[in-house]
């Protein structure tokens, strides 16, 4: 009899773990874009960095501080760690003994009879077939998860300041342009109009040099427009009141860079699932569901509960705490369901299914954080051979519109070719400076697409 019940545990026990399948991804052995050799990173590189130094702007660092020091939406990914870590703690309590205390005091019955009874109470489900520990997976991946959560929304936050920021040098850079675009054809305006009054130049010559000048100065508020509005986008990021002008002040601005040039080592394709926090997140959401799946088919398995309850009780007060007034019991209950109308088993499969649904979810992940990854070297790698050439075309474009202007004021050019000497000096500097924002989001693309 001992034989067949040891059978029967150990046939239960077996058939405890639902069938859910392997969660592997396909890892190619390098980034297709990368230059140089696929290297490990170190384990240290594993950990948040703070990547945002390796741009070298005081300025910037000091907005990243502050934003990771006192934004919101940070304060609630770090208190949802916490939730998630108290919750981890509730449910491991609710798989020890329970201790309760009954206090009665009681009349009943013709004729009249009192009771008086003080009963401490024990029980405690004893976890079978591994319910304790697929619970304990579940909470633990769920604090895993919220973790995660928490460095992804401090990686995100710190892009966004770092994007914005760079945006708004941008800007600034778009601005002076168009400061100095209109200081210099403020000076061709002047010239055409003393040679329109000496009668070497036409009315015509004199309205095309107003209306060029008239179009950088209309630029001009676009762009100081586009300043303020990216600042007030900077100080909500920090977790300040866009009525605090501190952070105005605190801006020390210098003018965008000309091509950084910054050397990251991007590892293996393997890293990224250590470093990034969606595709580490899509694990233990992975490992969560699991273990709810476990425990699904546990619930279809027979229950074990110990109850012990004992105490004093007498009809006479005075008599409550003799000897003779002590009582006690103890029960082992051992349940089986049996039939609910597959309620159980349909549980289960729903279970499993959600495990099948992360395991798809986290495939994807990585799936997206390598197209990301790929897609940030291209985009360094192609911004920074369009600056190169930029530079050498800003170069002679300028050169072209200084000639042009002087061979106009010695009579030697038609105004015609001042005008288009000057609009594209102006369009090339305008792209140039948006091609060199686009190569320091690039980089910043990367660091985020690295989970660095």
């Amino acid at each position: 009899m001992k034989q067949s019940i040891l059978a029967l545990v150990l046939l239960l026990a077996v058939g405890c773990n639902p069938r859910l399948i392997s969660p592997t991804v396909d890892i190619p052995p390098r980034f297709a874009y990368q230059s140089g050799e696929s290297v490990p990173l170190a384990d240290s590189a594993y950990q948040a960095t703070e990547w945002w130094r390796v741009f070298g702007d005081t300025t910037l660092n000091r907005l990243i501080t502050t934003t990771l020091a006192q934004n919101n939406d940070l304060l609630v990914a770090a208190s949802k760690i916490t939730q998630a870590q108290q919750s981890l703690r509730q449910l491991r309590s609710q798989y020890l003994p329970s201790f309760s205390l009954g206090r009665e005091v009681g009349i009943s019955g013709q004729p009249t009879t009192q009771h008086y009874a003080i009963e401490p109470a024990a029980s405690w489900e004893i976890p079978l077939f591994g319910s304790l520990r697929a619970a304990t997976t579940q909470a633990s991946a769920e604090v895993e998860y919220a973790q995660w959560q928490y460095r992804g929304v401090r990686l995100s936050l710190a892009a966004q300041v770092a994007t914005t920021y760079y945006t708004l040098l941008k800007y600034q850079r778009d601005l002076i342009i168009a400061i100095e675009s209109s200081r210099l054809r403020a000076q061709t305006a002047r010239l055409t109009d003393s040679l329109f009054v000496r009668g070497l130049a036409t009315g015509l010559h004199r309205e095309q040099a107003l209306s060029l000048l008239y179009t950088a100065q209309a630029d001009i508020p676009l762009y100081e427009q586009q300043v303020r509005q990216t600042m007030v986008t900077l100080t909500a990021l920090t977790g300040s009141s866009v009525q605090d002008t501190t952070i105005y002040k605190q801006l020390e601005i210098t003018r965008l860079t000309d091509s950084p040039s910054i050397d990251i080592p991007v590892g293996l394709p393997s890293d990224l699932l250590y470093r990034r926090a969606d595709v580490a997140s899509a694990y233990a959401t992975l490992v969560a569901s699991a273990a709810k799946a476990k425990q699904a088919r546990i619930a279809r398995l027979p229950t074990l509960m110990l109850t012990a309850e004992g105490g004093v009780v007498s009809d006479d007060i005075s008599r409550l705490f003799k000897g003779d007034s002590w009582v006690w019991s103890t029960l082992l209950s051992f349940a089986q369901p049996i039939y609910r109308f597959g309620a159980l088993k349909s549980q289960e499969r729903a279970a499993v299914e959600l495990y099948n649904q992360a395991l798809y979810a986290y495939r994807q992940s990585f799936i997206t954080a390598l197209s990301e990854v790929e897609s940030a070297l291209v985009e360094i790698a192609t911004t920074r051979r369009e600056s190169e050439r930029y530079r050498a075309l800003i170069a002679s474009n300028d050169r072209i519109s200084t000639l042009t202007r002087a061979l106009y004021g010695n009579g030697l050019a038609s105004y015609l070719d001042v005008i288009d000497a000057e609009r594209t000096l102006y369009n090339t500097q305008m792209e140039y400076s948006n091609i060199i924002a686009q190569q320091y989001l690039a980089y910043i693309k990367l660091y985020l697409s690295l989970g660095s």
